[in-house]
């Protein structure tokens, strides 16, 4: 399901377009329908789009070539887990199951979330373990990574905990309301960890609702009865409520599924699904059926998930990877892959669209390469915008030996250094 139309609307805030606002061009850009473009940023605002070589910058602004590039709007990050992002690596137990440090949280979800932005995820969902002896540490120290982060991205934490029925889930009860009054923070749960699902899901979306917050709960979704109960429980709720990763629905009968799928369209539960691997429990693996999702009227949305944790040791936490992925795996057309990554992703976070249009926030991820589909395939070069100035850009260059067969390959540029011993000689550089 595509995003609302929506019509560009006017800077809400005036100061961001008025005296003394960054400025930054972007010239010579190519956007996913073909057109050649400059594009004028003003403040966290797009101001101006024109043919290519028809706008100038903002006097005293910044110019940035993207010849050669793809402009796109920013991708998102809607499933994240950032207490334990980086950790696989780490000697002895899983995060877990020891004593938090709350020091080495910060800087894993720190270095986590600077690596996703440098990908392109302007905004971050991160989910992070609350629990009965174990308190707030993991999600003040989440906190602190946002704070630091100010500026370059946006991070937003999702207070998860695992018990939250009978008597001995009273601790985490008063742990979640705790956590969402410090502010930014989305009430969570893992009702699959629950004694009882129903109760669980109750007293999350008790909290959403006493708070104004959204929901967003971790489950595999394998459960029809529970999905029903969701469904009828969230459409009185004011804020909205995500589901993911939802593996487990893919393993209902199909029959089971579409009706589960249409309760949930119903109520404006939306879905992230997870193409590039499971995350909370190392066992847990596939992906929803994202298809029949999709078909029934659910918005669906695609996350990154585990970040080299035991769930996942090799998590990239790339969104254009779990575009590819559903482009090749699901089935989705190119520009539907990359919507589940950008604008349903930001639609599920609660964050304005973006276009590359006068009137639009400054989210904007360039990438080399003329076609969307060819950046999905091979994407390493990008630069990323956030709120009007370029936050992070990363440069990839792939060289080879000076011969017949390198000299016929397509390549931007060609520079001339003394051969290396054993290495390339001096002949084409291909910018990826």
């Amino acid at each position: 399901m595509s995003a609302d139309n929506k019509q560009p609307q006017p800077p809400e805030d005036g100061a961001a377009t008025g005296a003394g606002a960054t400025s930054l061009l972007l010239s010579h850009a190519r956007l996913a329908d073909g057109r050649a473009v400059d594009v004028r940023l003003v403040g966290d605002r797009i101001e101006a789009v024109g043919t290519a070589g028809s706008l100038g910058p903002v006097a005293g602004g910044a110019r940035v070539d993207l010849t050669g590039h793809l402009l796109l709007p920013a991708p998102a990050e809607p499933h994240a887990h950032a207490d334990t992002a980086l950790s696989a690596d780490s000697p002895g137990p899983a995060p877990y199951d020891v004593p938090c440090d709350g020091e080495e949280v910060q800087r894993r979800a720190t270095e986590a979330a600077l690596l996703q932005l440098g990908h392109g995820a302007t905004a971050l969902r991160a989910h992070v373990r609350i629990a009965a002896g174990r308190g707030l540490t993991s999600l003040d120290a989440v906190l602190r990574a946002r704070r630091s982060l100010h500026g370059l991205g946006e991070l937003t934490p999702v207070a998860v905990p695992r018990l939250l029925t009978g008597v001995a889930g009273a601790e985490e009860r008063a742990l979640l309301r705790d956590a969402v009054r410090r502010g930014g923070v989305v009430a969570g749960g893992r009702p699959d960890g629950d004694p009882d699902p129903a109760g669980h899901l109750e007293a999350v979306l008790t909290v959403a609702a006493e708070h104004g917050v959204p929901a967003d709960l971790h489950t595999e979704g394998d459960d029809p009865v529970w999905l029903a109960r969701l469904a009828a429980m969230a459409g009185e709720l004011g804020a909205g409520v995500t589901i993911g990763p939802c593996a487990g629905l893919a393993r209902l009968p199909s029959e089971v599924a579409g009706r589960a799928a249409e309760r949930l369209a119903a109520a404006g539960v939306a879905v992230v699904c997870l193409p590039q691997g499971g995350c909370g429990e190392a066992g847990s693996r596939g992906v929803a059926p994202v298809g029949l999702l999709r078909a029934a009227g659910v918005r669906v949305a695609a996350g990154s998930g585990a970040l080299r944790d035991a769930a996942n040791p090799v998590g990239r936490g790339d969104p254009l990877e779990a575009a590819y992925l559903l482009a090749s795996q699901a089935g989705l057309a190119p520009e539907e892959a990359y919507g589940a990554v950008s604008a349903e992703a930001r639609a599920v976070l609660g964050l304005p669209e973006v276009r590359v249009e006068a009137g639009f926030p400054a989210e904007l991820l360039a990438v080399r390469g003329e076609r969307l589909a060819g950046v999905l395939s091979l994407a390493y070069s990008r630069i990323v915008v956030h709120r009007g100035r370029v936050v992070a850009r990363t440069s990839a260059v792939r060289e080879y030996c000076d011969s017949a067969a390198a000299l016929d390959l397509p390549r931007q540029a060609r520079t001339k250094r003394p051969p290396e011993p054993g290495g390339p000689q001096a002949g084409p550089v291909v910018r990826s």
